[in-house]
């Protein structure tokens, strides 16, 4: 086995060198070839400079800077893309994850014959309303996605590189790095890990942000939506005959003495607010193809530091995708 470590980096030049630090020493008991590739996200701090200079002083360090700010999920593919090695790893910049738990992914994915496995903290390390976030953002996957091991998933992954292959198309601006390995394989499990907190910052994935991830994916990634508008188009449409059914009934047993305004408004709020709906869903598809149409870019590098590891594969830079 050889493996990639891909972690992206964002505001996170205070805790880079001692995750380096910290990582290397694993990584070499391991007595495997390894790499680690540093993902600056645009970051607006000094987080490029430290990455860079890890480069320079360590050997299996490469840094990549992106142009700008295009989200850890993007950064992330970058990342991936330049991987060389057997087994990628990706791992967050702020030492929540703990390399030292690396070995662990390892092991299962090799000892249970797996193509993918998730790090899940034995306890929930964020906050009662960012976890019920991030639950609802899993279960949105697991069900309207179709992604099995959506419950089970986080930023501490190990998946044998070869998965790449199945979202190599990917592009647009809309990326999700566990979707795209949805589509490459079924052997996906899970084993518990160690979680620390936080000592510098705090997340960028704030409630808000999930909810906005979420929709993204179930708008990028899936079907559901239209389906949904179909249903409740069906749904407005039942109301509709029986409200119609009713006044019918009422007109021809007499008691009807004025038409009825209230009756009349409701029926024009719930058609017109079905339309808008749909129009509304049929919008942000039509306004993604678009944007895809356009070739806008997953990322884009502006620079790199550090050379590749050898493998048995040459390695091919990409600067857009």
């Amino acid at each position: 086995m050889s493996v990639s470590v891909v972690i992206p980096c964002y505001r996170s030049a205070r805790t880079l060198p001692a995750l380096v630090g910290r990582l290397m020493p694993v990584l070499r008991q391991l007595s495997v070839r390894h790499e680690v590739i540093l993902v600056v996200d645009g970051s607006p701090d000094d987080t490029w400079r430290t990455a860079a200079e890890l480069a320079s002083r360590v050997g299996a360090v490469r840094a990549i800077h992106l142009s700008r700010n295009y989200g850890q999920h993007n950064a992330l593919v970058a990342g991936i893309r330049e991987a060389v090695f057997d087994v990628v790893v990706t791992m967050d910049d702020d030492l929540q994850h703990l390399p030292e738990q690396i070995p662990l992914l390892l092991a299962t994915l090799e000892g249970d014959r797996l193509d993918l496995v998730y790090g899940v903290p034995h306890e929930e390390e964020h906050g009662s309303v960012r976890s019920l976030a991030s639950r609802s953002v899993k279960g949105a996957m697991a069900v309207a996605l179709g992604v099995r091991a959506a419950r089970a998933i986080s930023a501490f992954r190990a998946f044998r590189t070869c998965l790449r292959d199945g979202f190599e198309e990917l592009s647009g601006p809309h990326a999700s790095i566990d979707v795209a390995l949805s589509w490459a394989t079924t052997r996906v499990g899970s084993v518990k890990v160690h979680m620390s907190e936080r000592h510098h910052g705090r997340s960028a994935y704030t409630p808000r942000l999930l909810v906005r991830h979420a929709i993204n994916m179930l708008l990028g990634y899936s079907t559901t939506p239209l389906r949904v508008a179909s249903c409740l188009g069906f749904l407005v449409g039942v109301v509709g005959l029986l409200l119609g059914c009713a006044v019918l009934w009422s007109f021809l047993a007499g008691d009807t003495t004025v038409a009825g305004f209230t009756t009349i408004a409701s029926m024009v709020a719930i058609f017109s607010s079905a339309q808008l709906l749909s129009i509304g869903v049929l919008g942000e598809y039509v306004g993604r193809i678009h944007g895809n149409g356009m070739g806008r870019p997953t990322y884009v590098v502006r620079e790199r530091a550090g050379s590749p590891a050898s493998a048995d594969v040459p390695w091919q830079p990409g600067g857009v995708k």
